[in-house]
Formats: C-alpha cells, sequence, structure tokens
C-alpha cells in the first residue's frame, strides 16, 4: 500500500511537468524556427545594426541560397520597453529543418572567406559587433495556430 501511495504521489508531480513548455515543432523534416534576440548598449543600437547587415546577414543570404535557411526576418520594436523586457533586434529564421538548425554548417568557414576575403577586418568588426551586446539569447518558437 505504501508502495502504491508513493507512486501515485510521484505521479502527481511529473503529470504538471509534461504539460508544461512549448510543444515540439513540426516532423524531422519540417521547417524549424528560432528568434534571435540582440539587446545591445545604449547609443550603439545603429552601429550593431551596420556591423550585422554587413558581416553577418549576408552569411545568412548564402545560407539561404544554399537551402538552408527557408527565411529571414529583421525586426526591431516599434516603442520603448522596460529595460528588464529590452530588446533592440529580433531576428527569426525558418530553417529547412530542425537539424541544419541545430548542426554547425559544414561550408560556414568557407563561406565566410569567400564573402569577405580581408578576415582581418572581418574578425575585428565581429568583435566589435560582440563587444557591444549587453545579451543576446535564442529561442526555438512553435507555431500553434489551428489548421
Amino acid at each position: 500500500m505504501r508502495t502504491l501511495l508513493i507512486t501515485a504521489l510521484l505521479m502527481s508531480f511529473t503529470v504538471p511537468l509534461l504539460a508544461q513548455g512549448a510543444p515540439p515543432q513540426g516532423g524531422a523534416n519540417a521547417p524549424y524556427t528560432m528568434e534571435y534576440y540582440y539587446k545591445t548598449q545604449w547609443g550603439h543600437q545603429q552601429e550593431f545594426l551596420n556591423l550585422f547587415l554587413k558581416n553577418h546577414y549576408p552569411l545568412l543570404k548564402k545560407q539561404a541560397e544554399a537551402g538552408r535557411i527557408l527565411s529571414v526576418k529583421i525586426e526591431t520594436p516599434a516603442n520603448h520597453m522596460t529595460e528588464d523586457a529590452r530588446w533592440d533586434y529580433r531576428v527569426t529564421i525558418r530553417f529547412k529543418n530542425s537539424t541544419v538548425a541545430t548542426t554547425e554548417n559544414p561550408d560556414e568557414d568557407k563561406m565566410i572567406k569567400q564573402l569577405w576575403p580581408d578576415q582581418e577586418t572581418y574578425k575585428k568588426e565581429e568583435q566589435r559587433r560582440f563587444e557591444i551586446l549587453l545579451a543576446h539569447w535564442d529561442l526555438p518558437v512553435s507555431d500553434i495556430t489551428p489548421k
């Protein structure tokens, strides 16, 4: 009887845990969406955006040409937020599938060297782009809109 009571008690804790969190995205070959948030130091928002558009966006477009990425969207909030909730830029990327989204691109180094032959300048500017970041986080999202 005691074992049955302990089992029932443990199950009562695990059922709510299973119900929490975002539902999984589609199947193995379904598109996979990630949102990337960037919060910059005050006064450096435009500098970050300029460096992002110069040194990262072309790489994303190159990956889209190769078929790894289905779409890229860059957004900024229209109004201000509280400092603890503030983000300056959101980049939403729809990947071909979850494997592509969660594994390193084996061609990335080759693409980077092709896009930016002056590697010294590229590395310096990328370092600066990350120096002016206060926070960066990635968020997989699921479309749960009823069909």
